[in-house]
């Protein structure tokens, strides 16, 4: 007899074992049962998007090379009833994994989470596309729900404020997650960054969170230097405590909708976009960015300066040159823009 015939051979008697079980509740049917294991030789992210039905769930597993004998398995499907309980989400499905254990966690929908990390996104449209790239839900469900003012409204926020529910984390979120209940999720781990210390600081700027995220966001989008953003977060809490113009060059490419611009022209600061702090006193509507927790800690720090002025250094560090009086600021602007001009950099 040759190997595969034996083989054969051996899954035709589990087949009859199982349906031994299945009728009379066999101990040693049981046993038997529960001894099959998966085929994957490795580990394998089972995702079962909403609606599937069980044949859906067989095709993928078998796109996979889970299901060695699909007699086997749909005979151990119909004693852990899944065929009528298939649960979406994503699974992960260890090598060899007893069959029997696969089904169990399927049929309880006893998913794994998705690690989904929030970074610097700008614009509510760059968040929303990230999102539905992780997780089942599409891009346009997830953008509309944020876009709504009502809805907004129930957390608090509204659509140009509502990116501020978001902070730069990894979270672990299952994928087959709702819009609304990703920001309810969302709201709660905002809660949680919004610890009654960093509240109390926020109180003594006399700002709401949303509006510190939103001075912390132009303060990200001016450094990547963690050591001076308390320096660039005094210029703007001084200007606003004068009533001056915030004068932010990130509101201006944000305005403009082009993140690339690396010299700002007069056209950009003429601009009437809401966003344009060369033209509108105080904040911007809102962020324009998802800043860092070294961002927001910079701005509610409060440090005390004299600076009313910075621009960037002309050695092209990335750092910047501070300044009390608009001499010294000119000075250090025509610095910097001299190097522009050397190195022909003319937007």
């Amino acid at each position: 007899m040759t190997a595969k015939k034996k083989q054969n051979k051996r899954q035709n008697i589990i087949v009859a074992i199982i349906a031994i079980a299945l009728l009379l509740g066999s101990v040693v049917g049981l046993i038997v049962l529960r001894s099959q294991k998966m085929g994957n030789n490795e580990q394998v992210t089972l995702f079962i998007p909403s609606g599937s039905t069980y044949q859906d769930v067989v095709d993928s597993l078998n796109a996979h090379k889970c299901i060695g004998n699909s007699a086997v398995f749909a005979s151990m499907a119909r004693l852990r009833h899944y065929k009528d309980n298939v649960k979406s989400g994503c699974y992960i499905l260890k090598p060899h994994q007893p069959v029997w254990n696969t089904l169990t966690k399927l049929y309880y929908g006893n998913q794994d989470p998705i690690r989904v990390t929030i970074g610097k996104h700008r614009t509510l449209q760059q968040l929303s596309t990230y999102l539905s790239r992780k997780l089942e839900m599409s891009n346009d469900d997830i953008l509309n729900l944020m876009l709504d003012d009502s809805v907004c409204a129930q957390f608090g926020y509204n659509s140009k404020t509502i990116i501020a529910m978001f902070h730069q984390n990894t979270y672990d979120i299952y994928w087959n997650i709702t819009p609304i209940k990703l920001l309810e999720r969302m709201q709660k781990e905002s809660g949680k960054f919004w610890t009654k210390s960093r509240q109390k600081k926020c109180e003594a700027l006399n700002l709401t969170t949303a509006e510190v995220t939103t001075l912390a966001s132009i303060v990200e989008e001016e450094t990547n230097k963690n050591d001076e953003k308390d320096d660039i977060a005094s210029v703007y809490l001084n200007r606003l405590r004068k009533g001056m113009l915030l004068q932010a060059d990130p509101t201006l490419k944000y305005a403009a909708g082009d993140f690339t611009l690396r010299r700002l022209l007069n056209k950009h600061m003429e601009s009437d976009s809401p966003y344009n702090t060369y033209r509108f006193r105080g904040l911007p509507p809102g962020p324009i960015c998802i800043p860092s927790a070294a961002s927001i800690d910079a701005v509610l720090e409060n440090k005390k300066t004299d600076y009313i002025y910075f621009c960037a250094k002309a050695d092209f560090s990335g750092r910047h040159a501070f300044a009390t009086n608009l001499a010294q600021h000119n000075a250090n602007a025509a610095a910097f823009h001299a190097e522009l001009n050397k190195r022909k950099i003319y937007k």
